[in-house]
């Protein structure tokens, strides 16, 4: 029989709570991409006919060691220790949100659990594809901007200075661009480390002011306000929001249940109001289709068709369609606005660097005709 040993804990050791912390922010983060591999995988087994705990165990074998799998174990335990499966989801926020949680449990009462599974992981990749459209619909306008920074930067900080003393007889005459751009590759070369020194703390104020409450709303505010943008993030937030609810109605969550998931879908502070008006609606017994037309940013199309969902009894399905249909919509909007920004970054390319060009030949012509 092995012997052990009570160590006492030294006044440097770390405390058991701090020890929890850290091993929880050094653990990697699990996100979409694990939740929708834990529910396809276990909505195919469950299909098959095999039972929930024995599904259960037959993922964990197959996640290993990760922290996937730490959390399928988790789950497992808590469930042979009488948790509803529901309920030992609900204690994984961070993998879990509350939407899926509802949902689940909507299914665990009408025993439909693996077809809730499947609409579950269709909502995750409907959700990935549209983040996946808003990024290469942004990652090569950025490109454009942040290499056209990185080229004016390095003609103002090497090339300037090269004719600095070159320009210096006949500054007077130089044009207003040349002395500009002289005067901002000055600035740059001669107070680099006051610049460099000054970003960081301006940035963190920036960060800090943006990570304010009331200027966080007025930024959510603006989003649904500035014309064009304001298009495209209703048409997020709107297939976000409409493609839960539809779901969730579906599958027999209670719309009270419902709205109370969707609060954290939209990541907007207008939108978060605006549904909890809707579980004001609610609970004093009104329907949503008043709320929905009293909103000033609610399209005229989503407010007739939700109030003939709700008078017709078929409010989840035609919430799931208005959903797929803006999706399909943003698609094009965001696809369009992609092939349009190319050519007016390189437009923009183009100027920018013609006027530092003629900024430099100009003067040298000037030098050129006074020598001969």
């Amino acid at each position: 029989m092995p012997i052990e040993f009570d160590v006492p804990a030294t006044a440097g050791a770390p405390s058991p709570g701090l020890a929890a912390t850290l091993r929880k922010l050094a653990a990697p983060r699990l996100g979409m991409k694990e939740r929708m591999m834990f529910t396809e995988r276990l909505s195919l087994l469950l299909e098959t006919g095999v039972p929930l705990h024995a599904a259960l165990g037959a993922l964990r074998e197959q996640s290993g060691q990760s922290p996937l799998g730490e959390t399928i174990a988790a789950i497992g335990d808590e469930i042979v220790a009488g948790a509803r499966f529901s309920e030992a989801l609900g204690r994984h926020p961070d993998l879990f949100p509350s939407t899926y949680v509802n949902l689940v449990a909507a299914s665990e009462g009408g025993g439909f659990l693996a077809e809730v599974l499947v609409q579950l992981v269709e909502m995750d990749e409907k959700e990935q594809r549209l983040r996946s459209t808003l990024t290469s619909a942004l990652s090569y306008p950025l490109f454009l901007m942040a290499f056209s920074a990185l080229v004016v930067l390095f003609i103002l900080v090497w090339v300037f200075p090269q004719f600095t003393q070159l320009f210096a007889s006949i500054h007077d005459q130089l044009p207003w661009t040349t002395r500009l751009l002289m005067a901002l590759s000055a600035l740059l070369t001669n107070h680099a480390v006051p610049l460099l020194g000054g970003a960081a703390p301006c940035a963190g104020a920036a960060a800090a002011l943006m990570r304010r409450p009331e200027m966080a709303a007025r930024l959510d505010s603006l989003k649904l306000r500035v014309p064009l943008v304001r298009d495209i993030f209703i048409k997020i937030y709107l297939t976000r929001l409409l493609r839960v609810m539809g779901v969730s109605l579906e599958h027999g969550v209670t719309i009270l249940a419902t709205l109370g998931a969707c609060r954290d879908v939209v990541p907007n502070a207008d939108m978060r109001a605006f549904i909890a008006g809707l579980e004001t609606d609610v609970t004093e017994g009104k329907g949503i289709a008043g709320s929905f037309n009293a909103s000033p940013f609610m399209p005229v199309a989503v407010r007739q068709m939700i109030a003939t969902g709700e008078a017709t009894g078929t409010l989840g399905r035609v919430m799931g369609k208005v959903a797929d249909s803006y999706d399909r919509d943003l698609n094009r909007q965001l696809a369009q606005l992609s092939r349009l920004a190319e050519p007016v970054m390189l437009l923009i390319m183009g100027v920018m660097v013609g006027t530092i060009v003629t900024s430099l030949i100009l003067p040298i012509f000037k030098l050129s005709r006074a020598v001969h």
